[in-house]
């Protein structure tokens, strides 16, 4: 079963660099966030190796979050080839983000 991806200051640009990111940011405190965790689980299951599916712990990465303009959470951006070319906020359905991610893979 895949699992989504913690993306840090270290990490974040070789990840989403190459294919389509999907990054969740989110905090522990966060209803909404921990409402669709579930569905973000099951996304990284669905689309392992056709998608890189990510999580942003806003509490630990604050600057990350500032350098993407985060101001609500959960705020998920999709990437294709390190460019962001998609912004959803607030908690969606599992299709909702289906649809996204098919989208820009297709």
């Amino acid at each position: 079963m895949g699992k989504y991806i913690e993306l840090n200051a270290g990490n974040f640009e070789d990840t989403i660099k190459g294919g389509v990111s999907m990054v969740d940011f989110w905090a522990p405190w966060c209803g909404p966030c921990r409402m669709i965790a579930p569905v973000i689980e099951e996304l990284a299951a669905d689309y392992e190796g056709k998608a890189n599916i990510c999580k942003v712990n806003t509490d630990e990465e604050q600057d990350l979050a500032v350098k993407y303009g985060i101001r609500s959470i959960p705020t998920i951006l999709f990437f294709k080839d390190g460019e962001q070319v998609d912004t959803m906020v607030g908690a969606s359905s599992k299709q909702a983000f289906q649809e996204k991610l098919d989208s820009l893979i297709g």
